[in-house]
């Protein structure tokens, strides 16, 4: 059977596509991955990796954030991100919420999608925090599941109960990558589609 290169407007899809989404990384710098209890580290940062693989695969817009790098409180992104991410400079901020700083509120605005995939250190703060605000203001949220974590494995479930309860839809990178490629026809992404997917252990 023959498939459509286009199945839908990807527009007004109601599915992620590259078209409508961006893709929000928020403070995966190494105190708050050494702290993760919830998931191994070692299995959250090739997940991080892959999703930063994904957005850039795609060409999404991508808005990279830290906190207190500036202040010399905190290191920077942890560098598997930043060799995937070389050209995108992240947005620095003070307030443990990321919607409370207006540099990064632009940046989110500025990509022009209401669509936001969104992974962050820790899932109970740094993730519940601005993902409750973009969906005040009226942004659909998808929060990728495995590729966040929290202080425990409590903290990271009530995070996402929270996020759920106010609209959040979670997915995981492996759903998120097959969603935005959709055909094997798609030659474009076919290739880095199927180097991100099985270059994880396990997929």
């Amino acid at each position: 059977m023959a498939s459509f290169k286009t199945i839908r407007d990807p527009l007004t899809d109601h599915l992620l596509t590259p078209q409508n989404a961006a893709l929000v990384i928020i403070d995966f710098q190494p105190v708050q991955v050494s702290s993760i209890q919830s998931r191994p580290k070692r299995e959250l940062v090739a997940n991080i990796t892959a999703l930063a693989r994904i957005g850039k695969l795609y060409e999404l817009p991508i808005v990279l954030s830290t906190v207190n790098v500036k202040t010399g409180r905190n290191q920077p992104t942890i560098h598997q991100i930043v060799e995937v991410l070389a050209s995108i400079d992240p947005i620095d901020r003070t307030s443990i919420n990321a919607w409370e700083d207006e540099d990064f509120v632009r940046a989110v605005k500025a990509t022009g999608r209401k669509k936001l995939i969104m992974a962050a250190l820790w899932t109970e703060v740094c993730l519940v925090h601005p993902a409750l605000d973009a969906i005040r203001d009226g942004f659909e949220v998808y929060p990728v599941i495995d590729c966040v974590g929290g202080t425990s494995p409590e903290a990271h479930q009530l995070g996402v109960q929270r996020l759920v309860q106010a609209g959040g839809k979670p997915v995981g990178w492996v759903q998120l990558i097959c969603e935005l490629q959709r055909d094997w026809n798609r030659e474009k992404t076919t290739a880095g589609f199927a180097d991100i997917l099985f270059a994880v252990e396990g997929h």
